[in-house]
C-alpha cells in the first residue's frame, strides 16, 4: 500500500482513478451481461413457443402474453393482440415502436464501457508524463540518472493500468455489441412471426407457408 501511494504520488493522483475505473467498468460489464443474456434467453423460449401457435390464434398468443408480460417480448406480443383488428402495416408500426422504446433498456449504460476503452489510457499516459516529468526533475537537481530511469520504469504503471482497463473494456463492448444484434435480430424475427400468426391464413405448422410483410434485420 505504501509503494501503491508512492505511485500514486508520482503520477500526479491519476493513478489512484486507475481501480476506481476498473471496478466501474466490471460492475457495468457484469450487470449487462446478466441482463442481456437473460433477454436474450427469454426471447428464445418465448420464439419457440410461437411457432408453434395456429393462425389467427388470439388466444394462444394471450396465453404466452399473460405468462411473459415481463419481458421485451411479451409487450411485442401484447402490443399485437391490443392491436390485430388493424391492418398487417400498422400492426407492424405498432410493433416497431415497441421496439424503438425498448432500445435505451437494452443499450443502457454501454457508453460507459466505450469512455472506458477511450480514456483509460489517455489518462495513464497522461499520468506516465507527468511522472517523467518529476524523473526529469530529479537529474536537473540531482543528477541521478539511476533515480531518473527508477522514475519513469514506475511512471509507466500508469499507462500499463490504464491499457490493461482498455482491453477489458473494449472486449466488453464487441461482445454486448455482438449480443445487442442478436436481441434486435430476435425481436424483429418475433415481430414478422405475430405479424403472420394474426393476419397469416396457414395452419400454423413449421413447414407452413407464411406470408411475409416485412424484412428482418439482420444488425442494428
Amino acid at each position: 500500500m505504501e509503494e501503491f501511494g508512492r505511485l500514486v504520488i508520482l503520477t500526479g493522483g491519476l493513478l489512484a482513478v486507475m481501480p476506481l475505473l476498473l471496478i466501474i467498468t466490471l460492475a457495468v460489464a457484469i450487470e449487462r451481461l446478466y441482463l442481456l443474456k437473460r433477454i436474450l434467453r427469454q426471447g428464445h423460449d418465448i420464439h419457440n413457443r410461437l411457432r408453434q401457435v395456429g393462425y389467427r390464434n388470439i388466444a394462444a398468443l394471450q396465453a404466452i402474453a399473460d405468462d411473459s408480460s415481463d419481458t421485451l417480448q411479451g409487450h411485442l406480443i401484447a402490443t399485437a393482440i391490443a392491436s390485430h383488428g388493424e391492418d398487417a402495416e400498422a400492426m407492424e408500426m405498432h410493433l416497431e415502436e415497441e421496439i424503438m422504446t425498448a432500445m435505451p433498456k437494452i443499450s443502457r449504460l454501454l457508453w460507459v464501457l466505450d469512455t472506458a476503452v477511450t480514456i483509460a489510457p489517455l489518462l495513464g499516459l497522461f499520468g506516465t508524463i507527468i511522472g517523467m516529468i518529476q524523473a526529469f526533475n530529479v537529474l536537473a537537481v540531482n543528477g541521478g540518472p539511476a533515480k531518473v530511469t527508477g522514475g519513469i520504469a514506475d511512471a509507466l504503471v500508469s499507462t500499463g493500468a490504464g491499457l490493461l482497463i482498455a482491453i477489458i473494456a473494449v472486449y466488453f463492448v464487441n461482445y454486448f455489441n455482438s449480443l445487442t444484434r442478436s436481441i434486435v435480430h430476435q425481436l424483429e424475427l418475433i415481430k414478422l412471426i405475430l405479424i403472420n400468426r394474426v393476419h397469416g391464413n396457414g395452419t400454423g405448422g413449421v413447414g407452413a407457408q407464411r406470408p411475409v410483410v416485412s424484412r428482418v434485420r439482420s444488425g442494428v
